[in-house]
């Protein structure tokens, strides 16, 4: 990062830090108060945290407390931007989190992704929607989130998703993505996060560990906490083997294992792929019967439930189907959904209604 970039930066972001309370067992708050003189720091980035309004004050519920103990060695900025997270819209302090995310239009292309719901072509719709569902959280490319934020500053915690891959890609063994984002671009944006995507089982799975725990130090660094999406593929992977439950909660503990702090899995299936696992999980009994069963195995897999861990929504399915996942993720202790096809495809009232049944159900109301 050039000097001249670092210091607008700094100083820019010197403006919205906010500072963390000497421990969050002092009022269990985050309060707004105006930084000290830039000076020193204007060569350097200064750590991001997301400001509520000015005089605000964010208290972090008993739940979400609890939560956050599982990253006392992280920096206060990253423990920050995670309680604000947690603690934003309508499952805010349940320990319950929704994120809406729009990458299809690059994975899948536009046509794909939005035909069926033409208001989806406009960027402002997806993060309009996030903000009137009352999400936790809204994650985008940078394209789209450089067009949007600019309308809704501050109304919602956004996470930049960093790499992408696309469908007209030829890669399949050795599955990766490209870099669209930076660090710094989520700074620039006010973004409470960073989101990566990793393939474990690809060809190419050893580089982007290297590559996401480099982002993931240089995010800690600034305050950033970052999402990391672990969607198995590539290699000798079957495509049933993809969402396997052994393969699945494998490819969790591979994400905690990173640094990450916000794992994002696909819900697996009862399946198991491989033979070496397969002999260990019956000889412990290990019940995946049941997707709830298999979302507390992975859950287990994740530092034994010390890491935020959120399900995605899939392929596109019914109302009753995603439903059916959401009861699941809530039984089986997972932390949240994140899920956008399945939201951003429905026309805006459907959508808004499903995310409302979600919430209910999270919150054992549905």
């Amino acid at each position: 990062m050039t000097g001249s970039c670092a210091s607008a930066a700094a100083q820019h972001f010197a403006r919205l830090a906010l500072n963390y309370s000497r421990s969050l067992g002092k009022g269990n708050r985050i309060v707004d108060r105006k930084p000290e003189a830039v000076g020193a720091e204007a060569g350097r980035l200064v750590p991001a945290i997301a400001p509520p309004e000015k005089g605000s004050v964010m208290r972090l519920s008993s739940t979400v407390k609890r939560i956050l103990d599982n990253y006392r060695s992280e920096p206060p900025g990253v423990v920050a931007n995670l309680g604000r997270m947690l603690m934003e819209g309508r499952l805010g302090g349940t320990g319950k989190m929704i994120i809406l995310p729009v990458d299809q239009g690059i994975e899948h292309g536009p046509a794909r992704s939005f035909a069926v719901n033409d208001p989806g072509y406009d960027p402002l719709y997806h993060h309009r929607l996030a903000i009137d569902a009352g999400l936790n959280a809204y994650a985008a490319p940078l394209g789209q989130l450089t067009v949007s934020i600019p309308h809704f500053p501050g109304q919602i915690p956004t996470i930049l998703k960093i790499n992408h891959a696309n469908s007209l890609s030829r890669l399949k063994e050795d599955a990766d993505q490209a870099l669209f984002g930076s660090v710094e671009d989520a700074l620039r944006l006010g973004c409470s996060a960073i989101g990566f995507t990793i393939y474990p089982g690809s060809d190419m799975q050893f580089e982007q560990f290297e590559e996401v725990a480099e982002l993931i130090r240089e995010a800690r660094e600034v305050g950033l906490p970052t999402v990391l999406w672990s969607y198995p593929r590539g290699g000798d992977l079957s495509k049933d083997g993809e969402t396997a439950i052994d393969v699945v909660a494998y490819a969790a503990h591979l994400a905690c294992q990173t640094g990450a702090h916000i794992i994002k899995v696909k819900l697996p299936t009862d399946h198991l792929e491989q033979k070496e696992a397969a002999k260990e999980f019956e000889a412990a009994g290990i019940p995946i019967g049941t997707q709830a069963e298999r979302v507390t195995e992975v859950m287990r897999s994740c530092f034994n439930g010390q890491r935020i861990v959120v399900f995605s929504g899939g392929a596109a399915k019914g109302t009753d189907a995603v439903l059916d996942d959401t009861r699941a993720i809530r039984d089986g202790g997972g932390n949240g959904s994140i899920i956008g096809r399945n939201c951003f495809r429905r026309p805006r009232a459907e959508a808004l209604e499903l995310l409302d049944t979600m919430v209910n159900i999270f919150k054992g109301k549905a």
